[in-house]
């Protein structure tokens, strides 16, 4: 992976965190690092989700594998807010 790809990936993971917080309803008790790191996460594994089901590549804009990504952005922060509010 060239250095472009790390930076795009990082770019898009802090998008695809952000947005998944958004998505959750109420206030979250954790960081915006870690929202970062769960959205760098989701968009990886969001991405080979989408190529296993062979959504990844479309004419126009990938709505399916940014709602995966999404989701799982929202799944992610949720997790770690209900792990954080247990302590």
């Amino acid at each position: 992976m060239e250095i472009s790809g790390i930076i795009s990936a990082v770019v898009i993971g802090i998008v695809i965190g952000v947005l998944g917080r958004l998505v959750v309803p109420g206030r979250q008790r954790i960081g915006i690092l870690l929202t970062i790191v769960v959205g760098i996460v989701a968009a990886l594994v969001g991405t080979a989700l989408a190529d296993a089901f062979d959504v990844r590549s479309t004419d126009g804009p990938d709505w399916i594998e940014w709602l995966i990504q999404i989701g799982l952005a929202a799944l992610g922060v949720a997790a770690l807010d209900r792990s954080r509010a247990r302590r």
